[in-house]
């Protein structure tokens, strides 16, 4: 029986890299997987889901209009899907969790979702709070702050390395403009 997933952390928690280790092992058996990710986050390129530590792979990306539901039943009607991994889950909508929650319990597929738990003022993102809630198993992947505690925070930077204390939610960026901090290190600078 298929399960959504949602593996969750803060910002340099390898929440890519353990994302494209599970597809290149679905892929090594001879099954096959879909990696999708958000066209919002080109970091990397359009259409690429991409590790710091140099793992990546071709990726179908998704807008907060896609509808995935008919996206991946079109697909699995085509060639039978094994396996479906989101990168950037967090950009998912409350519709698209539930597209996938339906690809999970009608398609009998499995979903491995991917993203942040929270925003740099400690804030759900809408996917997180709706993968949080409906996913069957949650997985936290650990980090840690600079003090070396266990990191659950990310702190938005600004070009002269203060803390961001507010803003829009969205903006892309990697370690250029997040760390990665545990609750004392981000209470002290946001709050």
């Amino acid at each position: 029986m298929a399960q959504l997933y949602f593996y969750y952390s803060a910002m340099n928690a390898g929440k890519s890299t353990s994302l494209l280790q599970s597809a290149y092992n679905y892929a090594e058996r001879g099954m096959r997987a879909a990696i999708f990710t958000a066209a919002l986050d080109d970091r990397y390129g359009q259409g690429k889901v991409a590790s710091r530590i140099g793992l990546k792979a071709d990726a179908e990306l998704f807008t907060p209009q896609s509808d995935l539901l008919a996206t991946i039943t079109t697909m699995n009607e085509q060639q039978p899907l094994d396996c479906l991994f989101f990168d950037e889950a967090q950009f998912l909508t409350k519709k698209q969790v539930q597209d996938l929650v339906c690809v999970v319990d009608d398609l009998d597929i499995p979903v491995l979702a991917y993203g942040l738990r929270t925003d740099f003022l400690a804030e759900t993102f809408e996917g997180s709070r709706y993968l949080l809630a409906w996913a069957d198993k949650l997985i936290e992947l650990k980090t840690v702050c600079h003090c070396g505690r266990k990191a659950t925070f990310v702190v938005r930077l600004d070009e002269n390395g203060v803390a961001a204390k507010e803003g829009e939610q969205v903006e892309v960026g990697g370690n250029d403009r997040y760390e990665s901090m545990c609750r004392k290190h981000f209470k002290e600078l946001v709050w």
